[in-house]
């Protein structure tokens, strides 16, 4: 099986590791830095379901969970 593109792992101190296609982007400390990581990596924001498992995986819970 094949993983999502954008992977958001588990929460440490408020924060959580994003990577794209398996390359690190950065830092998100809430759903706008996931945004503009989104959008850096070519992904209209406003075009995609942060709860769709093709797309996200959402590793540590969900997009409501960031402590």
């Amino acid at each position: 099986m094949e993983h999502p593109p954008v992977v958001v792992y588990p929460p440490q101190d408020g924060a959580r590791r994003v990577t794209v296609r398996g390359e690190p982007v950065g830092t998100a400390y809430g759903l706008v830095d996931l945004e503009e990581f989104l959008r850096l990596a070519g992904l209209d924001p406003d075009d995609v379901a942060l709860d769709d498992p093709a797309l996200i995986e959402w590793r540590g819970g969900g997009p409501e969970v960031w402590e």
